[in-house]
């Protein structure tokens, strides 16, 4: 094969490329439909860029914090190169990298060169809040360097004005607080549909100590222990036999109905308090029989009506 037919070979090769993925190709070779969503976070330090990229990050977002600006379009580029598993991009942007700064317009005008569908958030917030907050955490402003913490205030709005000015949406935290501004985020970018949660349902035994990261703690210690029955006390609460033992003895489904209840209208709170995860522990005395039966059940239900839900058996097989 000579010099031109291989050179042929390969201009057929990236026309086949475009026309098998149905999408052009930007200038990497990358199809523009897989180019992930930007979000760029900035604004004033101590003004809740830290409470929102948490935010997205818990609407699914990739988030990446304090990221040089210049190294924001590779970023997107390997989003893009990932077949749609990092679809959404966070990056917050701060005087922490202010030696970088000066590369972020350069990079937002390489970004839309690449068609690439960008927000800048500005978080911004009064003098006096911002003075109030870093007192209260007793540190110093990053730029405020020998002066005063309304020194570095100065300093940064000088910094980010222009930033400020091409932002996409500017929220103002001056006098909200966390849940409020979890809940701006929200309606900005959750969509139309209700913030997921997701629960984790862990079983365990009162024996070996409560687990340290539970929201919610039930006691399955009011039922009858199948730990005394001898055909039952070698088996878990995974087993048939045991979850039914479990389950007939009076109050144990009557208790399943109500904590199922009472879970729906905490999960609904938690929601609107911008909480994205719960632990709930169920525990009895060794962690094998009664609080493994419940967890099951408990995580079926919340399954059912569309709880992300991942159930952890702590200290199934420990005795």
């Amino acid at each position: 094969m000579n010099v031109n037919e291989h050179e042929e070979q390969r201009s057929q090769g990236g026309d086949d490329a475009q026309a098998n993925t149905g999408a052009p190709l930007d200038a990497a070779g990358v199809p523009e439909a897989a180019i992930p969503e930007l979000v760029i976070i900035s604004g004033m330090s101590g003004a809740g860029r830290s409470t929102a990229a948490k935010c997205l990050e818990d609407l699914g977002w990739f988030v990446v914090d304090n990221l040089p600006p210049a190294l924001i379009p590779t970023m997107v580029e390997l989003g893009a190169r990932s077949q749609g598993n990092v679809a959404r991009i966070a990056v917050v942007v701060d005087v922490r990298g202010r030696r970088f700064f000066d590369n972020l317009r350069e990079s937002l005008a390489d970004l839309e060169a690449k068609h690439v569908t960008r927000r800048i958030v500005f978080l911004e917030s009064s003098d006096e809040a911002l003075v109030r907050r870093f007192e209260s955490v007793r540190r110093p402003h990053p730029l405020q360097g020998d002066g005063r913490i309304v020194d570095g205030i100065d300093a940064e709005r000088e910094l980010l004005r222009e930033l400020r000015g091409d932002a996409d949406l500017v929220i103002d935290t001056s006098s909200l607080n966390v849940h409020q501004l979890r809940a701006k985020m929200d309606a900005q970018f959750a969509g139309e549909e209700e913030p997921e949660l997701r629960a984790t349902v862990m079983s365990f035994g009162f024996k070996y100590g409560l687990p340290v990261d539970a929201d919610l703690v039930a006691d399955m210690r009011f039922l009858p222990n199948p730990h005394w029955v001898p055909e039952l006390r070698p088996f878990t609460g995974l087993n048939e036999e045991v979850s039914a033992y479990v389950f007939n003895q009076p109050g144990a489904k009557e208790f399943l109905d109500r904590y199922a209840e009472l879970l729906r209208l905490i999960a609904a709170g938690y929601r609107r308090e911008g909480k994205r995860y719960v632990t709930i522990a169920i525990g009895c005395t060794g962690g094998k029989h009664r609080s493994v039966a419940t967890s099951e059940k408990l995580a079926a239900r919340l399954a059912a009506e569309g709880v992300e839900t991942v159930v952890v058996h702590r200290d199934m097989g420990r005795e």
